[in-house]
């Protein structure tokens, strides 16, 4: 924010008037982590040179703007590591505008860009051990820290850390899952969905799912006279939901499963059912979106929560209807923390082309020390945390209350269409 207004963070191709960026960038404080400034002679053949390895395709330069206004640069550039294809990457931004997030919006957008790309899915940086801003932006990018050294540099040494991004595909060739749900139905397979929404907050009567399983799969529904799940608690929001676990405290306590505000307390207890748990591995999903302002569809599991901090998210998608247009449209993914403090939020929206209320694979490949999310097969990003505990499934639309209190019932009823949820043992 910049004056109580949102900035907007845009990255332009490096061009022919550019010097006076880098000449702003090459001064003693800028370049404190690189061995000292450059001479003039030095920064105009680095302008030539961004420029040649443009054409050549050798590298990718751009200026970081702010509302039209240049404040730093950003790149990315081939090299080999380790014997492996890669793309390096680095950053400058001038001191009046650090602290604002530019850099860790120019980079998302860079990473983007290579994704788009798709020649190559490792991406890597080496900023200078005593540059904490260029590591922690690695560390809450996705990258992981793969170790420091030491080299010559510019008349004398630079000691770097080594951070890698992988950004390759999902690749289950040869995986088999351990757990897979068609819905072929006749009914719902109830040794591993439980029909109802956090039911130990409200009742079941008043949050069991609409349903029904067809030739297309699963079909969650609200309809015109669905109710809203806990009126006391939530107001007017209405969901059709299923989960693959139930946990509670008895009546009067606080103990349950995602704690969405403070001060909930059980209203029904629920006996504890631990029907289709994951740690670790694979899990994915195809849906299809509903494009609709009131409707949310989600899949995100959450920590079964037998121990109050055990309640970390997975979110594998989350889709607003009110974010999907004639292109394409947002998916939000990541993690959560809720009340694990062990965790801190990383959560981003992905912009996906195409019709989002036509059927697309969402999924997570979760390891000990990370969680990387895909998009049909395509990585999206990475999150180099871990939830380190058993999740259950959660599968979700949602009517969201309008201000003047009407709902859309021509509309109705809002459908989330589910053709598959799987997981795989980690690989």
């Amino acid at each position: 924010m910049k004056g109580g207004r949102r900035m907007t963070v845009t990255i332009e191709r490096w061009g022919d008037n550019d010097l006076p960026l880098l000449e702003r960038s090459n001064t003693p404080e800028m370049t404190a982590h690189l061995g000292g400034p450059e001479t003039p002679e030095q920064l105009v053949e680095r302008q030539a040179r961004y420029l040649r390895l443009w054409e050549t395709g050798e590298a990718r330069m751009f200026r970081i703007e702010v509302d039209g206004v240049p404040v730093g640069g950003i790149g990315y550039w081939k090299v080999e590591h380790d014997g492996v294809p890669a793309w390096e990457t680095g950053w400058n931004v001038e001191p009046e505008w650090q602290g604002r997030g530019i850099a860790r919006e120019a980079l998302r957008l860079v990473i983007r860009r290579i994704v788009d790309d798709g020649t190559r899915t490792l991406l890597v940086a080496y900023p200078g051990v005593d540059n904490p801003g260029s590591n922690a932006l690695c560390r809450g990018a996705g990258f992981e820290h793969r170790g420091s050294d030491t080299m010559p540099w510019r008349g004398g040494e630079l000691t770097f850390n080594t951070w890698m991004l992988d950004m390759s595909p999902l690749d289950l060739e040869g995986r088999e899952p351990d757990m897979e749900e068609t819905f072929r139905g006749p009914g719902l397979d109830v040794t591993r969905w439980s029909p109802f929404y956090l039911p130990h907050w409200a009742s079941r009567a008043t949050t069991e799912a609409r349903w029904s399983i067809g030739d297309a799969g699963l079909e969650l529904r609200i309809d015109g006279d669905t109710p809203p799940w806990p009126p006391a608690i939530d107001g007017e929001l209405r969901v059709s939901h299923l989960q693959t676990g139930q946990f509670s405290g008895p009546v009067g306590s606080g103990i349950g499963q995602h704690r969405f505000r403070d001060g909930l307390t059980v209203r029904e207890e629920q006996p504890e059912q631990r029907l289709w748990l994951a740690h670790h591995g694979v899990m994915d999903v195809r849906l299809a979106a509903i494009r609709h302002p009131d409707a949310m569809v989600a899949f995100w599991p959450v920590g079964f929560e037998d121990r109050p901090e055990n309640c970390g998210e997975l979110c594998i998608a989350e889709i607003f209807g009110a974010e999907l247009d004639d292109d394409g449209g947002w998916v939000g993914v990541g993690v959560k923390p809720h009340h694990d403090p062990r965790l801190r939020a990383d959560f981003e929206k992905i912009r996906v082309d195409g019709d989002l209320t036509r059927f697309h694979d969402y999924a997570v490949e979760w390891s000990p020390e990370r969680m990387r999310f895909f998009i049909d097969g395509r990585w999206v990003k990475t999150v180099a945390q871990s939830i380190n505990y058993p999740v259950q499934l959660m599968l979700d639309v949602y009517e969201f209350p309008r201000a003047d209190g009407t709902r859309d019932t021509a509309a109705l009823p809002h459908v989330l269409r589910v053709r598959r949820v799987r997981t795989f043992p980690p690989g």
